[in-house]
């Protein structure tokens, strides 16, 4: 059977594989060899600068060179260092003999290739490479993926600042808001969630096979190496890495960062999942139509059907990527002693919970993007719910003394179906001011909005 989108495990490189492009190429297999390829590079090139006699600065033009392997990665090149893997057994092993594989023919080069992966366990290599993914997924896929729902719920959020709603607590008529000021809710709860995400700083360490620079001390006992690889991993990319030094580690960097990262976006999805229950219960009000494109079915056997399934999928796919990003967050800070593999195998995973990630920030845009108001279906609603009305009336009685206020609203709207007769009958019989009354006698479920408005229209 060939390998193709239809015959594809995952429907994340089946069904969904176009939505995921960006992705790809960041946490495949692939990009983790580009990665590690990247980590050797710099690590070999800064110890060309590092003053030991025995390697001599690297000259320019093996310097563009090397930044040339990195540059032009190809996957034919991670297909190669595959095929020397067969042999190797060992995946990092086998970019080391890749590298050098490189250096036929210049001689400078291969005078220089025993300090290729030099003093490094396999960790220094891959808790980078990781790192360096993680940092791409976050910054060029999920982050971009949260402001731009930000970016359209706050667009909806000022066009329907004044849209007045009927709120529902714990699924009962309650006082009324507006379309924009419920959007504009999760507007500020998104973005305080993106905020941290960006703000994780992502680590990497290079001290070696348990931390403390063993090997190194080994071979130049008086070399300040804990400066020396904070440096490589500090220092802008394409000299260095451009991540956040860990000073402390065993043979892995901790993970904590990781934990953070992915419980950050975990927090992020669940507003998510929240927000696509709530549009999916407001389509079902209809207060919301779903446009459809020409030839589009919504159901197999209903025609006048409209599903959200846009919504629905991004709710099961949120549910997905967090499951997978919980468990990652739960996990990989856990290591037995100095060193066991069982983060290893779950670190290959980073790229589906960030890809079913991807794929819900997606289905939801669309089902944004669907989205037209039905300002009639809201307004009926408001029109058949004027027991509302009875938070503002006991609360001008409350004001004045009025005895008795809320049991008197209690026994004139509780279990009852509410007119607006009735509420004004009860309000012209109150002995508070005449210009009370005829302030509450306007109100309308429409118009008891309060200040929904000015904060839709402030995010």
């Amino acid at each position: 059977m060939s390998l193709s989108t239809i015959t594809a495990l995952s429907p994340l490189d089946g069904r969904y594989a176009a939505k995921l492009s960006a992705l790809r190429p960041i946490m495949s297999e692939h990009g983790y060899m580009h990665r590690r390829v990247q980590v050797e590079v710099a690590w070999f090139i800064a110890l060309s600068d590092a003053g030991f006699d025995e390697f001599k600065p690297l000259s320019p033009g093996a310097r563009a060179y090397l930044q040339g392997l990195v540059k032009n990665f190809s996957e034919a090149d991670t297909a190669a260092i595959k095929e020397i893997e067969k042999t190797t057994n060992h995946d990092v092993k086998a970019v080391e003999y890749w590298i050098k594989s490189k250096f036929g023919g210049r001689p400078e080069l291969e005078k220089a290739a025993e300090f290729v992966h030099f003093a490094c366990t396999s960790e220094d290599i891959n808790n980078t490479s990781h790192a360096l993914q993680i940092r791409a997924g976050r910054d060029q896929v999920i982050v971009p993926g949260l402001d731009a729902i930000i970016t359209k719920l706050r667009e909806m959020a000022h066009q329907h600042a004044q849209v007045p709603m009927l709120s529902r607590t714990h699924g009962q008529t309650a006082s009324p808001t507006t379309v924009g000021k419920e959007l504009a809710n999760v507007v500020m709860r998104l973005q305080a969630a993106t905020a941290r995400i960006t703000t994780v700083k992502i680590l990497a360490k290079m001290n070696g096979a348990v931390g403390n620079y063993n090997a190194h001390l080994s071979a130049w006992p008086d070399f300040d190496w804990e400066a020396f690889s904070q440096k490589v991993v500090e220092t802008n990319e394409p000299q260095g890495l451009g991540l956040t030094f860990q000073p402390y580690s065993i043979q892995i960097e901790p993970h904590d960062y990781m934990a953070e990262l992915f419980d950050a976006i975990a927090r992020a999805n669940t507003i998510l999942i929240d927000l696509s229950r709530d549009i999916w219960g407001y389509v079902s009000l209809a207060y919301f139509k779903q446009k459809l494109k020409e030839g589009e079915i919504g159901s197999s056997t209903m025609p006048h059907k409209v599903n959200p399934i846009d919504f629905e999928n991004a709710e099961g796919n949120l549910g997905l990527a967090n499951a997978l990003l919980r468990h990652l967050a739960e996990k990989l800070p856990i290591s037995r002693w100095q060193r066991d593999l069982t983060d290893s195998t779950v670190l290959r995973n980073i790229g589906v919970a960030m890809g079913y990630a991807a794929l819900a920030y997606s289905s939801l845009m669309t089902g944004l993007n669907k989205l037209e108001l039905n300002e009639e279906a809201l307004n009926a609603d408001l029109d058949s719910s004027w027991e509302v009305l009875a938070e503002p009336i006991q609360t001008v009685m409350r004001r004045y003394g009025v005895p008795g206020a809320y049991e008197k609203l209690k026994e004139v709207t509780r279990g009852k179906s509410v007119t607006a007769e009735a509420l004004h009958a009860l309000i012209r019989s109150l002995d508070i001011p005449q210009a009370d009354k005829e302030r509450l006698l306007a109100l309308t479920p429409a118009s008891y909005i309060g200040m929904a408005t000015e904060l839709a229209r402030r995010v």
